[in-house]
């Protein structure tokens, strides 16, 4: 009989994994929206890490986990299908995560109250008989694979495993020093990689505020404005605040927008613990009216995300035509807004953590083709060994470079100066 009390070891976390799935593949909601609500019952830091690490396996192997599913089932389960998340659940735990399979049966088959248990059970037995094995590198979803393209074959490795822990330093010169002292690696000037799983507040000197957690793609746009020397700079849309905090470490005067208070309180908190300055202002950038001139902007739009999808594979699955379109109408109005702004001089970046063309290429594309702007093409020298600028100038990041290194999340980078 079914558990009502949860007293088997383990069953909330998966019970919440299941309610990550569900959130996710039915109604199109981020793994964080759905988290606090799917969490509920979870007891201890533990069980929460181990239902988002089932929910991310699965989404991350979600199409190899269904592969195996319909190679056991005489008729294919609908994709919807409750037996299907538990399996793909099930599967996940024992071929990504080590559980042993006696452990897996515990705890999934009693999620399924009132459904088929005997038919879970038996194809998971089966898989299990036939020591079913998973591929090398995740095999993408149809649709992912040909919006991709031709480098969705070179993204897939970089998905195989969630990403290391990324910090940004907010001095350069001490990179040598708080790399030994941590234990890590650095790729380049200003930045340290720690093994996934490093419990940040642990970490020496967190209070002290030296560095801010930041994937090292995220970190090269604000480089690509150089030293400040007590210029201004624009952020826009600039919560959680990662790039504010790097632009102010340049030397930027730096005025932070946004429109989300909450997130801005974030960027509160991080320039407090480094002690770094920034004027933040909670605005809608389409009603926001500079009071002063600005000597560069940083514009990371609001985009589709899916450049993140080694540390969020709900994008796989939730992301599509409909939400690339609306984002890129909203791209479109943020450029044109920064470029209003802009007198002679100043430089613009537009950044993206998107994987796709229409919010990066097309929107660069754009960009030249409808505004007197200068392109200033982005240099071999300004990015980290074995990253490379476009024929165009511009940058494409994607998580299956610099994979023998960990990888880095997509992202696409461009600049451009007012003549």
């Amino acid at each position: 009989m079914p558990n009502p009390h949860n007293k088997v070891p383990g069953l909330p976390a998966r019970r919440a994994a299941l309610k990550l799935l569900d959130a996710v593949l039915r109604r199109g909601e981020t793994l964080e929206q759905t988290e606090h609500s799917a969490m509920q019952g979870v007891q201890g830091p533990a069980d929460r890490a181990l239902a988002r690490a089932i929910a991310g396996e699965t989404l991350r192997w979600l199409t190899d986990l269904d592969a195996l599913i319909d190679s056991a089932t005489k008729k294919r389960l609908p994709d919807d299908a409750k037996p299907r998340t538990l399996l793909r659940l099930m599967l996940a735990q024992a071929l990504r995560l080590d559980t042993p399979a006696h452990a897996v049966i515990a705890t999934g088959l009693d999620l399924l109250a009132g459904g088929p248990r005997r038919l879970a059970h038996g194809v998971f037995s089966t898989l299990m008989k036939r020591e079913a094995r998973l591929p090398d590198v995740p095999t993408l979803p149809d649709a992912v694979r040909l919006r991709w393209g031709e480098r969705a074959e070179a993204i897939a490795p970089g998905l195989i495993h969630p990403p290391e822990v990324d910090l940004a330093l907010k001095h350069t010169a001490e990179t040598e020093e708080r790399c030994n002292a941590m234990g890590g690696v650095s790729l380049t000037p200003g930045h340290i990689r720690l093994p996934r799983g490093t419990p940040i507040d642990m970490l020496p000197s967190y209070a002290d505020g030296a560095w801010w957690v930041q994937d090292l793609a995220a970190q090269i746009p604000p480089r690509l404005l150089g030293a400040g020397d007590g210029k201004r700079a624009l952020d826009l849309c600039a919560a959680p605040g990662g790039k504010s905090l790097a632009l102010a470490a340049q030397g930027w005067q730096v005025t932070a927008l946004d429109i989300s208070e909450k997130r801005l309180d974030m960027l509160r908190d991080n320039l407090k613990r480094t002690g770094l300055e920034a004027e933040i202002v909670k605005a809608d950038a389409m009603t926001y009216t500079p009071a002063k001139r600005f000597d560069a902007i940083l514009l990371d739009a609001p985009c589709t995300a899916t450049g993140t999808c080694r540390r969020h594979p709900d994008v796989l699955h939730r992301v599509g035509p409909r939400q690339i379109g609306e984002l890129t109408e909203i791209q479109h109005s943020l450029i044109m807004k920064a470029v209003e702004w802009m007198s002679e001089g100043t430089v613009l970046v537009y950044a993206v953590c998107s994987l796709e063309a229409e919010e990066g290429e097309e929107q660069a594309a754009w960009i030249d083709a409808t505004f007197d702007l200068e392109p200033m093409p982005i240099a071999s020298s300004e990015l980290a060994q074995g990253i490379e600028p476009t024929p165009e100038g511009w940058l494409r990041t994607h998580p299956g470079m610099l994979a023998d290194d960990g990888g880095l999340d997509g992202f696409f980078v461009a600049r451009w100066r007012k003549r």
